[in-house]
């Protein structure tokens, strides 16, 4: 059943025309719309110094999760449409992405690097329960034996342990669940759809007891709201089986900000204020530094505080001290013998 909300959308400032409402005039409800895109490419690359991996895979196009902060949000822009609530609900999905994946592992050129599934938006969103296009595509890395990292929200990754198990025995995968705020108020108000964080922390176990590489990612780290939950989710997390942390401060670029400021202020208006002022205490007076090497971690007294609290507690619980996580040379064609490396 489709969930009805006001049409809320800052300016797309690619395009020339913009539509108001007029006062008092109620905006239409926004129903969930599918939309098909057959690209002709499913990696995506990026070369940026602040993301650890190259290659990318993602099946879907715009969020169910509606995250108020996810930095996603101004590519859809791209497409025409808005990176407010059309991002949450005008999804694409790539239906022809299975069948390009095996296309790509077939060309000489791949190298079975590692694949990040997604680099953009949650791979295991609502919709892939009925489309089951992340599965297809692991399933073809599997085959392949092709290394695999996962970041995701959802609770619907367990569904796919028997793949991801697969994958464990030829080859490396890795998952990391997302939880970048404990209170289960907060995290309702800025990440609506998504499964409460103590249900978050249930998957980390479940992929733990299954043998799996599976990590925390407290990301974004929001200054005055969630960064005095990071010993708690560590700890937490550590304790359902988890030995990998990652820490991302709050990133707000172009229409990010203002979707995100628009719900802080409706959700959590007493907290409003005081978390726009130490983002901007963190970007230089701004609610975003796109620099490289700055834009995930921010500066001041603030974001080292909070990264600080990061470090300390997983020195303290042991975590990030293991090299398990690293990818092996496992990539082999099915039908053919082990590939020799390629010079």
């Amino acid at each position: 059943m489709a969930v009805l909300l006001p049409i809320s959308n800052p300016p797309n400032p690619w395009l020339s025309t913009e539509v108001q409402y007029l006062e008092g005039e109620p905006p239409p409800g926004a129903r969930l719309e599918v939309y098909e895109d057959h690209t002709r490419e499913i990696l995506s690359t990026n070369d940026s110094p602040d993301v650890g991996f190259s290659w990318s895979v993602n099946p879907y196009r715009g969020c169910f999760h509606a995250c108020a902060y996810c930095f996603a949000r101004p590519t859809h822009e791209y497409l025409g449409l808005g990176a407010g609530t059309d991002f949450d609900r005008r999804i694409t999905v790539k239906p022809d992405a299975p069948r390009l994946l095996r296309e790509a592992f077939e060309r000489k050129s791949w190298k079975g690097e590692l694949i990040v599934f997604s680099g953009v938006t949650d791979c295991y969103q609502p919709l892939e329960a009925s489309y089951r296009l992340t599965r297809a595509c692991l399933e073809i890395c599997a085959e392949y034996r092709n290394p695999v990292g996962i970041i995701t929200k959802a609770p619907l990754i367990e569904r796919d342990l028997d793949v991801l198990q697969d994958l464990h025995r030829n080859a490396s995968v890795s998952v990391s669940v997302s939880i970048p705020i404990w209170d289960r108020d907060h995290a309702h108000a800025l990440e609506p759809y998504v499964a409460t964080p103590q249900r978050r922390m249930k998957t980390i176990e479940r992929l733990a007891l299954a043998g799996l590489d599976v990590g925390v990612n407290i990301a974004p780290v929001i200054p005055g709201l969630s960064d005095q939950d990071i010993p708690q989710i560590l700890e937490a997390a550590h304790q359902s089986g988890a030995r990998r942390a990652g820490f991302v401060f709050l990133r707000l670029p172009g229409s990010v900000a203002k979707v995100f400021e628009e719900r802080l202020r409706k959700e959590l208006p007493l907290r409003a204020d005081r978390v726009l002022n130490r983002v901007r205490d963190a970007r230089g007076g701004k609610l975003y530094d796109a620099r490289f090497g700055i834009r995930g971690r921010g500066q001041g007294s603030y974001a080292e505080a909070a990264q600080a609290l990061f470090e300390s507690t997983a020195r303290r619980l042991q975590m990030n001290q293991s090299c398990h996580g690293k990818t092996r040379d496992s990539f082999q064609r099915p039908g053919s013998g082990r590939q020799l490396p390629l010079l």
